[in-house]
């Protein structure tokens, strides 16, 4: 027996415009993001006339929503296309691009239209700043959204009333893992020691899991006349907010100080196995997600992949991570701080294709914010009890 499709319906207050999705999950491959597409259900009557416009956007937002620079929140809109679907502009059978839009438009009649979107390949994906245990009401992120509205043109103020707004999300996974073994080795030099202190730092692999352990291998050979302790190993997020102040966030998050020591004449080789997870940083300000904020299924937000030839300005945030291996030289003459890092990829594992269910049959739910994970929700969006 095939599986019932599973659609996401959220209906205007005024009952005019009802949106149907299949999914709120869109994947950026890399070489093409999944494209955007559902059906609007109208009422004519409760219209009287106006015209029905679909909207996609992509938005970075900054602060809270009443406040800022001049008394106005920083919003600025990286991508914003409108669609007119009602009245059609065309036969609105060659509108829909999808098996699922043509199931939806048999199975809802005559005042079902389509619609469909591509995402350009130049924009981030969606991420936020975990705002502080007192940062109410504040936000740092980049959201998508899908707004259906209706009115004498698409200019014209939007009446909350009779439209409808969906967050959705768009997310990478991680491509296929390169060969790329990251590893870093270096030789300091002090002042009155005749030989040299050489350090080694590596990982098994260049793309981490989010949940998997990250194995970390170290390697000292101390010729040095000084001693090494301290020895911590860490991993670190590091956030570029690049669109609006270039501010640039460096949090750890997972870390291993360790009793080890390299005295003078010895060596040291040894795996550290670090957890980075959000389950350990709950409330630490500034950090980025991916996750929802605030819930146990909210995971660390994942590497950033932009192609080369994009804008770094347009993505909003880019994510990075770094292993860093910190330790004290000390000798008769002081001591220094002795630091080595090497880059490392934390993302979401490919998974299997859904196989496609051939069946007609539906599952309607109705769109609350706690289906949808990986996203900041905007202040006047409804709330998770509300249909």
């Amino acid at each position: 027996m095939s599986p019932k499709h599973v659609v996401f319906k959220k209906v205007s207050r005024d009952k005019s415009i009802t949106i149907y999705m299949a999914k709120r999950d869109f994947v950026d491959h890399c070489d093409f993001v999944d494209p955007v597409d559902g059906v609007i259900v109208i009422d004519p009557m409760q219209l009287k006339g106006k015209k029905v416009y679909v909207m996609l956007s992509c938005t970075f937002r900054y602060g809270r929503q009443d406040m800022d620079v001049m008394g106005v929140a920083f919003r600025r809109d990286l991508f914003l296309v409108t669609r007119q679907v009602y009245p059609e502009l065309q036969d609105k059978e060659k509108l829909a691009h999808t098996k699922i839009q043509q199931k939806l438009m048999r199975k809802l009649g005559d005042n079902a239209f389509p619609f469909f979107f591509e995402f350009p390949d130049n924009l981030p994906c969606s991420v936020a700043l975990q705002p502080g245990p007192s940062d109410v009401g504040k936000k740092c992120a980049v959201e998508f959204e899908v707004k259906a509205f209706c009115g004498e043109n698409q200019d014209e103020k939007i009446d909350k009333q009779s439209s409808v707004r969906l967050t959705i999300r768009k997310i990478q996974f991680s491509p296929e893992d390169s060969k790329v073994v990251p590893a870093a080795e270096t030789t300091f030099e002090f002042l009155m020691s005749e030989k040299p202190l050489h350090v080694k730092l590596s990982l098994p692999k260049e793309t981490f899991y989010h949940g998997e352990p990250l194995k970390v291998n170290v390697e000292i050979t101390n010729s040095s006349s000084r001693n090494i302790k301290n020895i911590s190993v860490s991993a670190e997020q590091v956030t570029n907010v690049i669109l609006y102040s270039n501010d640039k966030y460096i949090k750890s998050v997972a870390k291993e100080e360790t009793d080890d020591s390299v005295p003078s004449g010895t060596s040291l080789k040894k795996e550290y196995t670090l957890y980075p997870l959000l389950a350990h940083n709950k409330d630490r300000r500034g950090l980025a997600l991916d996750g929802r904020l605030k819930h146990e299924d909210t995971n660390l937000a994942s590497s950033s992949i932009v192609k080369q030839e994009v804008l770094k300005e347009v993505q909003g945030m880019l994510v990075s991570y770094k292993v860093v291996l910190r330790m004290t030289a000390s000798g008769t003459v002081g001591s220094s701080e002795v630091s080595l890092e090497v880059p490392f990829r934390l993302m979401h594992s490919k998974p299997e294709p859904a196989k496609e269910s051939e069946s007609d049959d539906m599952v309607f739910e109705e769109f609350k914010r706690a289906y949808l994970k990986g996203v900041v929700y905007g202040d006047d969006d409804e709330s998770p009890t509300e249909a």
